[in-house]
């Protein structure tokens, strides 16, 4: 048996956990701060589905707007606009497809 290489990726929201990172998929934990929020964005190929493990975000998916609570999931589909912030400090597993480059963003509260 051969252990996945574990990555932390730093970012001004919290941190990412990358956990899996195959040809195919892409596990990750994001670690998201109370009032934080990751950039307005979409993707143009990768497709990724949200699990909040702990914490309650505010999800904004295409022009809706709802607040995702423990145990539940949202599936977010390529050139889908998407954002999620943080009303208290925040788990959520992430599973998608491998292109992690794959971010357009729109809006971003940290001048990237």
């Amino acid at each position: 048996m051969a252990y996945n290489r574990v990555r932390i990726v730093r970012k001004p929201w919290g941190r990412e956990v990358h956990w899996a990172a195959e040809k195919e998929y892409v596990g990750k934990i994001l670690e998201v701060k109370r009032g934080k929020r990751l950039s307005l964005q979409y993707h143009v190929r990768k497709k990724e589905t949200i699990y909040v493990l702990e914490g309650k975000v505010r999800l904004t998916l295409g022009t809706k707007t709802m607040i995702v609570d423990p145990g539940r999931s949202v599936t977010i589909k390529p050139k889908v606009r998407h954002r999620i912030e943080a009303l208290i400090d925040s788990k959520l597993l992430e599973a998608s497809t491998p292109q992690l480059k794959d971010v357009v963003r729109i809006e971003d509260d940290y001048g990237r």
